[in-house]
């Protein structure tokens, strides 16, 4: 008794086009509710150093239900990002230690160095990284976590 088997093989553009690759949060962050202001989003939450240093680095896009990544910092200092293996161009929405939004820029991603720097207005407690254009949040704007 012969056992004869048949099956039919996707091309790579045909697999990429019928089951898009998955997307998982960077390893050690978590997923979050929060709000600025009448907003809800749920956002990856980058609280430790690895994670911040990472961010989203190398994420091609964000599942449906993410918004993008808080990045939440032991005390507020003056900070800078850069967008270095970032594939995904990004708003980021800086507050300071009472949760105000301070300022925001405009980020395009940068394959190689060298990057432009993207630094805060003055000093943050908080960065939140969206798709560009996804939020029109207006400076003054409250971020209420947890």
């Amino acid at each position: 008794m012969a056992l004869v088997m048949t099956g039919c093989a996707a091309t790579a553009d045909q697999a990429t086009t019928l089951a898009p690759a998955p997307v998982t949060a960077p390893d050690g962050s978590h997923a979050e509710a929060i709000s600025v202001d009448d907003a809800d989003l749920t956002v990856w939450v980058a609280d430790s150093a690895e994670v911040r240093s990472r961010g989203l680095m190398g994420v091609e896009r964000l599942p449906d239900d993410v918004d993008g990544m808080l990045f939440v910092f032991e005390s507020a200092s003056p900070r800078s990002f850069h967008m270095l293996d970032t594939r995904l161009a990004l708003d980021i929405w800086w507050f300071d230690a009472d949760g105000h939004l301070i300022g925001s820029d405009e980020m395009e991603p940068c394959p190689e160095e060298p990057c432009p720097s993207h630094s805060s207005p003055d000093e943050v407690a908080w960065a939140l990284e969206t798709p560009l254009g996804n939020f029109d949040f207006p400076v003054g704007a409250v971020l209420s976590t947890g």
